[in-house]
Formats: structure tokens, C-alpha cells, sequence
């Protein structure tokens, strides 16, 4: 019983970071590893108790930023993915430059931002935005291709219209491609919000880790990444419980034990 629950899908990745853990621990003991180099586990965990109130302040900061994004992200991706996956005009001049846009180094373009907006919080959701919507357009252009032509000869030979054919057949197939976009994104605009908060900001949790940089507070710094891991995490789990709500049906959803 005790092998079956410690086994069990949802403690998994406890018992994962637990291993890291204990060979972060015992590397630094076998290779005497400086604590200003790395620091050791128990002592980013002493921290990440001690700052927990502040960090978790500075995380819902962070948070905002990210879900102003990713919420740019749905509302403006999704619909430019829908437009070039259904005209190959529109495509040949939009898709080259979406990609071209992506070789930019966001960190490069970050000061911009906050000479046109300032230090609040756009700059941070812009380019958490930024970060986050090339992977949604992508994957939402991958799923409304890939729909099945089959499917949408035998919905107009029913006499179907488009939006009942759009509805019916081409939106729920290219579902699963979309919610791997988002589930990329979400994790991606973290990252740009962090950013955004690297390069003008004195608050949430990128200015924690420029602040305990700065002090050499390695300590502070780790537990600092672990909150930014766990807004992720938190995020993309949001996330795909949307998906097993929306898309019940796919593939995808089996549980594999």
C-alpha cells in the first residue's frame, strides 16, 4: 500500500525534487563546494522561509504581468494565427516576419519599452507578450491546417455553413494544437515578465534576483528562482486543467500509468 501511494503519478515529482535535493546536498559535501558559489539546500530553504511574505508580495507583481500577457497573447495571437492559417496571402506576408521578429533578443528591445511606457506594469506585460505569442501562433497555425479535409468535404456535402463548419469540426481539431501553444507560452511569459522587470523596475521578483545579485545573496537568490519556478508551474497546471476540461476527448488526456 505504502509502495503504491509513494508510486503514485501525483507525488512523482515530489519524490523527483526530493532525489535533486539530496545530490545537490551531497555534491557540495563530496566536492567541498563553497556556499558563495552554491549554496546549500537547507540553507535556500532557511531563506525561503524567512522572506516567504516578501517573496510571495513581489510574486503576485510577477504574476499580474504574466497573465496580462498571456492574456494579450489569446486575444491577439489566436485570431492572426486563425487569419494566416486560412489565407495564404495574408500568410506569405505576416508568417516570414512573425519569424524574423523572433530573432530579436527581447532583452536587447526591453529598455524601449520602458522609455515609451514607463516603469508600471505594461512594459513588463508587453514583453511578457512578446515572449509568449510566438509560440501560439505557431501551434494555432499547425492545428487549423492540419484539420482534416475529408471532415470538411463531408460537413459541406451535409450542407453545413462555414462558422457550422468552423465551429463543428475545425476549431475542436485544432484544439489540442492550440493548448500546446498556451502551455508553452504561459511558461515563456514568465520569463518575459522577468524581464521586463530586469531591465526598469523596483518591485516583483526579477528585481528580488537583480537585488540579491547585486548583494551576493545566493541564498536569497535561489529561493527567489524556486518562486518564479513554482508561478510556472502553477500556470502551465492552470492551464492544462483548462485543456481536460475543454477537450476532454483527445488523445492526449488518457492517463498513462
Amino acid at each position: 500500500m505504502l509502495r503504491k501511494l509513494l508510486l503514485s503519478p501525483a507525488l512523482r515529482p515530489f519524490l523527483l525534487i526530493l532525489l535533486l535535493l539530496v545530490l545537490w546536498d551531497l555534491t557540495i559535501r563530496l566536492f567541498r563546494i563553497p556556499a558563495y558559489l552554491i549554496p546549500p539546500p537547507w540553507e535556500v530553504v532557511k531563506q525561503l522561509v524567512a522572506e516567504w511574505p516578501h517573496l510571495l508580495a513581489e510574486s503576485w507583481k510577477t504574476t499580474l504581468a504574466t497573465l496580462g500577457g498571456f492574456g494579450l497573447t489569446i486575444l491577439i495571437g489566436i485570431p492572426i494565427a486563425m487569419v494566416i492559417a486560412y489565407s495564404r496571402l495574408v500568410e506569405s506576408y505576416v508568417y516570414p516576419l512573425l519569424v524574423f521578429s523572433q530573432s530579436i533578443p527581447k532583452v536587447a528591445i526591453a529598455p524601449l519599452f520602458v522609455v515609451w511606457f514607463g516603469f508600471g506594469i505594461l512594459p513588463k506585460v508587453i514583453s511578457a507578450f512578446l515572449l509568449g505569442f510566438f509560440p501560439v501562433v505557431v501551434s494555432t497555425v499547425m492545428g487549423f491546417k492540419s484539420v482534416e479535409p475529408d471532415m470538411l468535404d463531408l460537413a459541406r456535402s451535409m450542407g453545413a455553413s462555414r462558422l457550422q463548419t468552423f465551429f463543428k469540426i475545425s476549431l475542436p481539431q485544432a484544439m489540442p494544437a492550440i493548448f500546446s501553444g498556451l502551455k508553452v507560452s504561459v511558461t515563456l511569459a514568465v520569463v518575459g515578465a522577468v524581464v521586463g522587470e530586469f531591465v526598469g523596475s523596483n518591485s516583483g521578483i526579477g528585481y528580488v534576483l537583480q537585488v540579491a545579485n547585486g548583494n551576493f545573496d545566493l541564498p536569497l537568490m535561489f529561493a527567489a528562482l524556486v518562486v518564479l519556478s513554482s508561478i510556472g508551474v502553477i500556470l502551465f497546471v492552470a492551464v492544462d486543467l483548462v485543456e481536460r476540461v475543454m477537450i476532454p476527448w483527445h488523445a492526449s488526456q488518457r492517463h498513462v500509468q
